[in-house]
């Protein structure tokens, strides 16, 4: 009998490339739920059902008992989240307590998608922005219910995230996709200040890697997907090349974030993609 896999956020960036992941193995039967607030029916892949609907609402919208949750869908941008609170508030709280009652009756395993901003610049980044706090308090919930409820789980760290279906335009686009964007439209590179900040970049592939193996095989929390490699965001934009416009400084923007790979690694995953040489291939695919 199949296993029945449910990832919420699954016509998100990441969430479409773990359901496209997850639907290749027949022993799945792989359903998404999304608000497409950032999704998008453009990442829909073959042999997954997808539901629209809030993960607030989840018991709603699932009336199955699904045999294992990816929770992938919230809200997560840390500068805008400034501006967005209650969308954060309902998406990230209101929805993590729904989805933890969801799976605590449904009796199944519950990966959280929780956020390495928590462990920036030496732990200070947890609260620096609406966004940040949410994830590293949802993290504390999810291991909360655990003790309380026997709900088994296991926590990962995604550190910025790049590859096909980024979102490249508008508040919510990614770096690399940004800069990707601005390349192939002819104008300069913009930098947030001081353009030091430090990040690891992790190809997609990299991610789905390594949450499908933490998804089977990992129990607990700070199982980081993350490449140890580390650039400034001014290293990257010269990887890119051409002229660089300097913005001003923005709150909650994280200097550095320290890579936990030690417990996935354990399970068997290394990072195999390196972000220069991405960027190599967009630029000689014209920022195709």
């Amino acid at each position: 009998m199949k296993k029945r896999i449910l990832v919420t956020g699954g016509a998100g960036f990441v969430g479409s490339h773990l359901c496209e992941r997850l639907a290749q193995n027949e022993n799945y039967d792989v359903y998404s739920l999304d608000n497409y607030f950032t999704g998008s029916e453009n990442n829909h892949v073959k042999n997954v059902t997808y539901i629209r609907g809030s993960t607030k609402d989840i018991s709603k919208h699932i009336t199955f008992n699904p045999d294992m949750v990816y929770h992938l869908g919230e809200y997560s941008r840390v500068e805008q989240s400034f501006d967005d609170i209650e969308k954060v508030w309902e998406y990230n709280k209101d929805g993590i307590f729904a989805v933890l009652e969801f799976v605590r009756k449904a009796g199944c395993k519950i990966l959280y998608a929780g956020s390495s901003t928590k462990f920036g610049d030496g732990g200070l980044g947890r609260s620096a922005s609406p966004y940040a706090w949410t994830k590293a308090t949802n993290t504390e919930l999810v291991m909360n219910y655990s003790a309380w409820f026997n709900v088994p789980f296991a926590i990962t760290y995604f550190y910025n995230v790049y590859g096909p279906r980024e979102i490249q335009t508008g508040k919510y686009a990614t770096l690399i996709a940004l800069f990707k964007e601005k390349k192939k439209n002819g104008e300069n590179l913009t930098i947030v200040s001081p353009g030091t900040q430090k990040r690891n970049f992790t190809h997609i592939n990299d991610i789905i890697d390594g949450l499908v193996l933490v998804g089977e095989n990992g129990y607990g929390d700070e199982f980081g997907i993350g490449s140890g490699e580390a650039f400034t965001i001014k290293e990257i934009a010269e990887m890119f090349g051409g002229d660089i416009d300097m913005l001003p400084e923005r709150k909650g923007n994280r200097m550095v974030a320290d890579v936990i790979s030690a417990k996935t690694e354990a399970l068997g995953w290394s990072p195999k993609r390196k972000i220069r040489d991405y960027i190599n291939e967009l630029k000689a695919n014209n920022w195709q």
